[in-house]
């Protein structure tokens, strides 16, 4: 079982203290002779918002996905606290079952069902919930139809949570792109997660949109789900977070505040570079 003391590859890095709802240890994982992730190790603190950052390449995808099995890690441990508060080894189990134990994703390429409305998007979220299975949807029995109203009405309601109302009927490919952002994130939360980790969320969107997705962020701290993100917008990532990582050619480099890292000289010339001035100028970074 994962030690307090995990080791860092860097004696600068340190794991922040807390409650912990996920915590992995010397995480690995190659192509062919790429290695991807270095051994790293991360803390995830409940009711925390916590950002992964990087260059393109960086890792950063890999280690989200060993988190969430979509691909096993070569080596390493991952412990996530579930709702019944007991540690899970879950480095091992397939996607559907980290996912039935509270850990939801979205991913930096969108992969919305583009033909369905966005109501049948977020229905889909809340499936593995339900309880009639393939003869209640065939034989259509009282129990089942009520169920599925009761899906309907839950579904409007993330809907109208992440700033959709009155999208309910659209299709998902006809949404704006930071609607198509807003509708993944929606369509996660359907799938009552405690744990929810967001894949470049703010990609591709204005300023505005951002602003909209950091108030939408707040609210989901506030339902009790953690947050932990890959982000390259630095106006996002300085204002939302906690803690962040940052990963450099699959190796940990730097964790710590906003304001820690903004200064940080490994992250600056691996990674901020002169964007640094630009995050100090947005303000807002969260202490």
């Amino acid at each position: 079982m994962i030690q307090q003391d995990a080791r860092q590859q860097d004696p600068e890095l340190r794991l922040p203290a807390g409650d912990a709802i996920l915590e992995a240890v010397d995480v690995e994982k190659s192509f062919g002779g790429v290695h991807a992730v270095q051994g790293a190790s991360i803390r995830l603190i409940r009711g925390w918002i916590t950002s992964l950052i990087g260059p393109n390449g960086a890792g950063k995808t890999t280690l989200f996905n060993a988190l969430t099995g979509c691909i096993p890690p070569d080596a390493g441990e991952i412990v996530f606290w579930a709702r019944d508060n007991q540690p899970h080894r879950i480095e091992r189990l397939r996607p559907d079952q980290i996912a039935s134990l509270g850990i939801a994703r979205t991913f930096q390429n969108i992969r919305l069902f583009s033909n369905l409305t966005a109501l049948e998007n977020v229905k889909i979220g809340l499936h593995p919930r339900m309880k009639s299975g393939l003869w209640g949807a065939i034989l259509r029995p009282p129990s089942a139809r009520r169920e599925e109203r009761e899906a309907e009405s839950a579904a409007l309601r993330f809907l109208e949570f992440c700033g959709l109302a009155g999208r309910a009927e659209e299709l998902a490919g006809s949404l704006p792109y930071g609607l198509q952002r807003r509708l993944e994130i929606a369509r996660a939360l359907a799938t009552g997660p405690s744990l929810l980790l967001l894949d470049e969320p703010a990609a591709g969107m204005n300023p505005t949109e951002s602003q909209e997705l950091m108030e939408l962020l707040r609210k989901i701290l506030e339902r009790g789900i953690t947050v932990f993100l890959i982000e390259h917008d630095m106006r996002v990532v300085m204002s939302i977070s906690d803690w962040i990582y940052v990963l450099d050619e699959g190796m940990l480099i730097a964790s710590g505040k906003p304001a820690e890292i903004q200064n940080h000289p490994k992250v600056i010339e691996a990674y901020l570079g002169e964007t640094v001035a630009v995050a100090h100028a947005g303000g807002g970074a969260r202490e």
